[in-house]
C-alpha cells in the first residue's frame, strides 16, 4: 500500500465551529465537544498540504478562528469547548498552549494565502511571550517557533521561545543506555529531538543539533523490533523496561517519529531517516506488533490505538491527524521516482 492522503474523515469530524475530539467508530461523538489540542494539530496538517483545494482552505480558516478564539489577552490558551461555542475551562499553559503555538507557527510559515500567514503570525506572537513550566508544552511550542524561524529568520519572539525550550528540555543524560533527558518516555516523544534539531538549525546551536540527532537515532533504535516499529505504549517506558511489545500503542507516538525523521532527512539528507519514516508509514498499514492495519480505507480515518489482539476501532481526531501527517511525509519523501 502507498501513502494516500484522504481528508474525508477529517471533514466528517468537523463542523462550523471546529473539530470533534472523539468518535464512536467513524461517527463523531458531539457530546464531547472540541479541544485546541486537536484543532491545532489540524492546523499543522492543513497548512503544509501543497496546493490545497478551496474546501481545505476554508477548513484551515475555521481552525485558525477556533485557536484564535481560545487565546486570552495575556497569551494563555483555553482548551475545551462545547457545541454551543462555550469554553469549558480557564486559559492555561499546558500542552494545548504549546500545540496552539505549533499550529499557529506552521500556519504562519506555510499557509496558502498571505492573509492567513499574517494573521497566524500575529496570533503566534501574542502567545509566544509566555513560558510554560511543563517541558512537553515547551517542546510543542518550539516546533511552532522553528517553523516561524525557517520562514522569518529574524523573528525575535520565536527565537527567544525556541532558546527557552532548549533550556527546559535540558541536555541528554549521562547514561549511554538511557540518554533521554527525562526519566521516562511518555507520549509524542520524538517531538523532543525534533525541537532540538530545529533549534540547532535556526538559532543556530550546534550542540542542540547534535543532541537532537543523537536522541532521535536512539529513540528510533529503541522503538524498532525485528525491523518494524514497536513504539512506546500509552503507559510510557522507563530505563530497564523489557517485555516488548507494549500496548496500547498510540498513533500520536508514531506520527511524532515520522515528523522528526522527515525533519532530520530534510536537514541532513541521510537515508537512515527515510528508513524511520518508512517504518512509521508501515505501522499504520499493518506492519506492526499485532499485524493489524490502523488505517480505515473506507472512511479515510485511523483507529485510535493498537492493542495486543487487534485495534481500538474508534476513529477520533488525534489518530486521524496522526495518519494524515505521516502520509503527507511519506507522499513527499517516499514516493517512487
Amino acid at each position: 500500500m502507498t501513502a494516500v492522503v484522504s481528508f474525508a474523515h477529517l471533514f466528517r469530524l468537523s463542523d462550523d465551529i471546529g473539530l470533534f475530539e472523539h468518535a464512536l467508530g467513524a461517527v463523531p461523538r458531539r457530546e464531547h465537544g472540541y479541544c485546541v489540542d486537536d484543532v491545532a494539530r489540524g492546523l499543522v496538517v492543513l497548512a503544509r498540504e501543497p496546493n490545497p483545494p478551496l474546501e481545505q482552505v476554508r477548513l484551515l480558516n475555521r481552525y485558525l478562528a477556533f485557536v484564535t478564539a481560545a487565546q486570552a489577552v495575556d497569551g494563555a490558551v483555553r482548551n475545551r469547548r462545547d457545541t454551543d461555542g462555550r469554553w469549558r475551562d480557564q486559559p492555561g499553559l499546558g500542552d494545548w498552549w504549546g500545540r496552539a503555538l505549533w499550529g499557529l507557527g506552521t500556519t504562519a510559515a506555510r499557509a496558502p494565502s498571505l492573509n492567513l500567514r499574517v494573521t497566524a503570525l500575529a496570533r503566534f506572537r501574542a502567545s509566544a511571550q509566555r513560558r510554560s513550566p511543563w517541558p512537553r508544552a515547551m517542546t510543542f511550542a518550539a516546533l511552532g517557533a522553528g517553523e516561524v524561524l525557517l520562514a522569518y529568520p529574524d523573528d525575535e519572539p520565536a527565537r527567544t521561545l525556541l532558546a527557552a525550550a532548549v533550556t527546559v528540555i535540558g541536555p541528554p543524560g549521562t547514561d549511554p543506555a538511557w540518554p533521554w533527558p527525562e526519566p521516562s518516555l511518555r507520549y509524542a516523544n520524538a517531538a523532543v529531538p525534533e525541537a532540538l534539531i530545529l533549534a540547532g538549525v535556526c538559532l543556530p546551536d550546534e550542540a542542540a543539533l547534535a543532541n537532537g540527532l543523537r536522541l532521535l537515532a536512539w529513540l528510533l533504535d529503541l522503538e524498532t523490533s525485528a525491523g518494524r516499529l514497536s513504539p512506546t505504549p500509552v503507559g510510557g517506558r522507563r530505563a530497564g523496561d523489557g517485555g516488548q511489545p507494549g500496548f496500547d500503542q498510540q498513533p500520536i507516538e508514531v506520527a511524532a517519529l515520522a515528523d522528526a525523521c522527515a525533519r532530520a532527512y530534510d536537514l541532513t539528507d541521510q537515508s537512515r531517516w527515510l528508513t524511520g519514516l518508512s517504518r512509521a508509514q508501515a505501522w499504520f498499514l499493518g506492519d506492526n506488533d499485532s499485524a493489524t492495519p490502523l488505517v480505515d480505507t473506507t472512511t479515510g480515518g485511523c483507529c485510535d490505538g493498537l492493542e495486543a489482539h487487534g485495534r481500538n476501532t474508534n476513529q477520533g481526531a488525534e489518530s486521524t491527524l496522526a495518519l494524515l501527517s505521516t502520509a503527507q511525509h511519506a507522499r513527499r519523501l517516499l514516493a517512487a521516482p
